[in-house]
C-alpha cells in the first residue's frame, strides 16, 4: 500500500476547479511517479454551494477555514484565492501548523513574499510559487536551481499576455488599443476592469518576484518603475516597424555594478532579438548569465490548465520533499542586500517621435539641446510632412534617463516643437 498525501484547495475560481480537475484526472500518473497516494481531501471556497466545472464526488467541501487548519491529516494547502487577505493569514497559519503551501498569487508575493518565506523556514515546511510568474513556463523552478551556479545578469520578458496579444493584434492587424482591448474583454482574455494588466502592474508585480530570485536580494513591487501600454499607438507601432523594431511590454530586471533595476514599460526591441517574435497570449522569458549565455523559456503564462500544471509540478516537488525528508531545502529568505536603482539613473536607449516646424535649421536646435544633456543619436528619420510639419524620429544611444527627461522637458519648451508625440525604451539592441 502506497503512503497517502491529503492535499486540500482553497478558493474554486479558475485556476483552484482545474487545479482540483487535475489532481483527479492526472493521479494515476502522479502516483507512478511519486510512489504516494494524492488524496484530494478538502476543498474550502466562501460560496461554498457554488457550482462546479467537475464532480467532487464526495470530497467535502467547506467555507470555514478552521476545517483545513486544524485537519492535522491534510498535508498540503493549495491557495488559489487570490489577494492579500485573507490569503495572507491562511498561508502564515498553514505554514506555522506544520502544511506545505502552494500559490500562484504573485499580488501576495511581491508585497509580503520575504515575510512568509522566513515563516515556511522558521517551520521547516515548504511555499512553492512556480505559477505565480509564467503559468507552466518553468522560470522561478531554473532561476531557484538550474541556473544558480552562474551570476545572473539580465532577466527581461513579456510575462502579461492580455498585453502581448493587444499588441500583436495591433501589429499584425493596424487597429487602435481601444478596440483591440474590447475584443480581448469579449474573448475572455482582458478582464472587465482591464488596469492591472494594460497599466502594467500585474508585470510589475512579477517583476518584482523575478528581480529578488534573480539577484538575491529583496525587491518589493514599489521598488518597480511601471508604465504600462494605453498610450501606444497605431502610428508607434508602424514606426517602430518601418525602422526593424517591434514593440512589448516589458519587465526588466537587471544587476549593474552589485545594484539591482527592475521596470517595466513598452519596448522596442529589435526584430532578430527572440522576444520580439513573441505573438498573442504567450508568455517568454529571456536571462543572461555570464557563463550559460542567453536562454529564453516560452509558453503559456496563463489560463487554467497551464497556472494547474505549475502548481502540481510544485505539489510533485513537495512530495518528494516528504519522500525524502529534505523540506524547506530551497527556502531562502533574503534581506535588501542590494540598492535599487532609481529611475532616472538607469540607463538605456531611447525612441522619439517629434513634431517640428519644417525650416532650416530645425534638425541643428533639436540635436544641440540634446547634446547638452549627454543625449547622442544613433539614427535620425524624417517621415512625412503633416500640414506642413516636419515628424522626426530619433533612436539615442545609451543615455541616463534623467538627463533624457531633462534634455526633453527642454525640447517640449523650444518654438521648432510642435508636439513631443511618443518616448519609448530600447533594449536589446
Amino acid at each position: 500500500m502506497m503512503d497517502t498525501i491529503n492535499i486540500a484547495v482553497i478558493g474554486m475560481g479558475t485556476v483552484g476547479q482545474g487545479v482540483a480537475m487535475m489532481l483527479l484526472g492526472q493521479r494515476e500518473l502522479l502516483e507512478k511517479q511519486l510512489g504516494y497516494k494524492l488524496v484530494l481531501k478538502r476543498i474550502l471556497e466562501k460560496y461554498y454551494d457554488k457550482q462546479l466545472d467537475f464532480d467532487r464526488g464526495d470530497i467535502p467541501i467547506s467555507g470555514e477555514w478552521r476545517d483545513v487548519l486544524d485537519d492535522p491529516d491534510i498535508h498540503i494547502v493549495v491557495e488559489t484565492m487570490g489577494g492579500i487577505e485573507p490569503a495572507k493569514t491562511f498561508i502564515t497559519e498553514a505554514l506555522r501548523s506544520g502544511k506545505h503551501v502552494v500559490t500562484a498569487n504573485k499580488d501576495l508575493l511581491a508585497l509580503h513574499g520575504q515575510e512568509l518565506f522566513a515563516v515556511a523556514k522558521e517551520s521547516g515546511t515548504d511555499l512553492y510559487f512556480e505559477a505565480s510568474v509564467g503559468g507552466a513556463i518553468p522560470i522561478l523552478y531554473s532561476l531557484r536551481q538550474n541556473l544558480t551556479s552562474d551570476p545572473i545578469q539580465e532577466v527581461m520578458g513579456i510575462v502579461n499576455g492580455t498585453t502581448n496579444y493587444i499588441l500583436t493584434r495591433m501589429a499584425n492587424e493596424g487597429g487602435d488599443f481601444a478596440g483591440i482591448l474590447a475584443d480581448a474583454q469579449r474573448l475572455g482574455y482582458a478582464e472587465v476592469n482591464p488596469a492591472s494588466d494594460v497599466e502594467g502592474i500585474d508585470s510589475g508585480r512579477k517583476a518584482a518576484i523575478l528581480s529578488t530570485l534573480a539577484f538575491h536580494s529583496q525587491v518589493v513591487l514599489d521598488d518597480v518603475y511601471i508604465q504600462g501600454i494605453t498610450e501606444i499607438t497605431r502610428e508607434d507601432i508602424q514606426f517602430a516597424d518601418h525602422m526593424g523594431y517591434a514593440i512589448k511590454l516589458l519587465a526588466i530586471c537587471k544587476e549593474v555594478d552589485g545594484k539591482v533595476e527592475a521596470r517595466v514599460h513598452p519596448t522596442l526591441l529589435p526584430k532578430s532579438h527572440p522576444l520580439s517574435t513573441v505573438q498573442d497570449t504567450f508568455n517568454a522569458i529571456f536571462v543572461k548569465g555570464g557563463h550559460f549565455g542567453e536562454v529564453m523559456l516560452y509558453g503559456r503564462g496563463a489560463g487554467r490548465f497551464p497556472t494547474a500544471c505549475a502548481i502540481l509540478g510544485d505539489i510533485a516537488e513537495i512530495v518528494r520533499n516528504i519522500r525524502f525528508k529534505c523540506s524547506g531545502r530551497l527556502t531562502q529568505v533574503y534581506g535588501r542586500e542590494k540598492e535599487i536603482i532609481p529611475i532616472d539613473d538607469v540607463e538605456t536607449r531611447f525612441f522619439m517621435r517629434l513634431l517640428l516646424t519644417d525650416k532650416p535649421g530645425v534638425l541643428a536646435v533639436v540635436t544641440k539641446t540634446l547634446s547638452k544633456y549627454n543625449v547622442s543619436l544613433e539614427t535620425v528619420n524624417q517621415m512625412d510632412l503633416i500640414e506642413g510639419d516636419a515628424e522626426l524620429v530619433f533612436v539615442t544611444h545609451l543615455v541616463r534617463e534623467g538627463d533624457m527627461r531633462k534634455a526633453l522637458e527642454e525640447i517640449g519648451k523650444l518654438d521648432v516643437t510642435k508636439k513631443i508625440v511618443t518616448v519609448l525604451r530600447v533594449e536589446g539592441v
